[in-house]
């Protein structure tokens, strides 16, 4: 029966992550106005041990941001990484990789585009690759309030570990992001809104809300608490999947 429990607390705790990979993005981007160079780096971690059964869960993500000269046109990379293990299993050891282009039309108007990579076995995820272009709108900004919205075309690859097939599809995907920054940008909330459905079923797609709060104790250092709700209508084991997600870390930011 512990042996059972023990099993469960890993999945419940392991299987949070990578969905939110394939749209976490909003909540990295960086609002640095005529900085052409900025670096952030997260890490968290979990250690539990029960008779010496033990859980060990490493997260890690780095975030950079580089501007062109006219400040027009911004780069963007992200990459994580998640380690599972306990005494007996090596549950996970997922990455993500996530590189954006936004170029500045006119105040209102911006062009991106991305490519996507990413693996994870707990979520039946071999590999799934991404490349899409799109535009984004800022709607709203002023110091301590932004609001934008951006719609995109993907077209995504995935391999499953458990299913001998590899699915292409093409997606749309919109997103709605409201950011707050409050007492000198000491605290700053982020909330967006994913949709994700394919373009000949609507009915297939994948939705994310995400909430992170950023607390900055320095300059350079910070604490964040990231709130995920995620469902997929369909995997390529044709069952939907839903999870929630609350996660606390430490932030570094150059």
């Amino acid at each position: 029966m512990n042996r059972i429990i023990y099993i469960l607390s890993v999945l419940l705790f392991s299987s949070v992550t990578a969905f939110a990979q394939t749209v976490n993005i909003e909540s990295k981007r960086m609002q640095s106005d005529s900085i052409r160079f900025v670096f952030r780096g997260d890490f968290g971690g979990k250690y539990n041990d029960n008779n010496g059964k033990y859980i060990l869960q490493i997260k890690s993500s780095i975030a950079t941001q580089v501007k062109s000269k006219d400040l027009n046109t911004i780069y963007f990379l992200v990459a994580n990484q998640d380690r599972i293990k306990t005494m007996d299993d090596d549950f996970n050891n997922s990455w993500f990789l996530h590189l954006r282009a936004n170029h500045e039309i006119t105040n209102l108007f911006r062009l991106e585009a991305f490519v996507q990579n990413q693996n994870n076995k707990l979520l039946d995820m071999k590999n799934r690759f991404l490349v899409g272009a799109g535009v984004r709108l800022k709607l709203v900004s002023t110091d301590f309030m932004r609001l934008y919205m951006g719609n995109s075309y993907m077209y995504e690859i995935e391999q499953s570990n458990s299913v001998e097939k590899i699915f292409y599809n093409h997606r749309n995907s919109t997103y709605l992001s409201f950011s707050v920054s409050l007492f000198n940008n000491t605290v700053e909330a982020i909330s967006t809104t994913y949709f994700q459905p394919l373009y000949t079923d609507f009915s297939n797609y994948n939705l994310l809300e995400q909430l992170k709060l950023d607390l900055s104790i320095s300059k350079t250092v910070s604490l964040f608490s990231l709130f995920d709700y995620s469902y997929s209508y369909f995997t390529p084991t044709q069952r939907r999947q839903y999870y929630a997600l609350m996660n606390i870390g430490v932030g570094l930011k150059l």
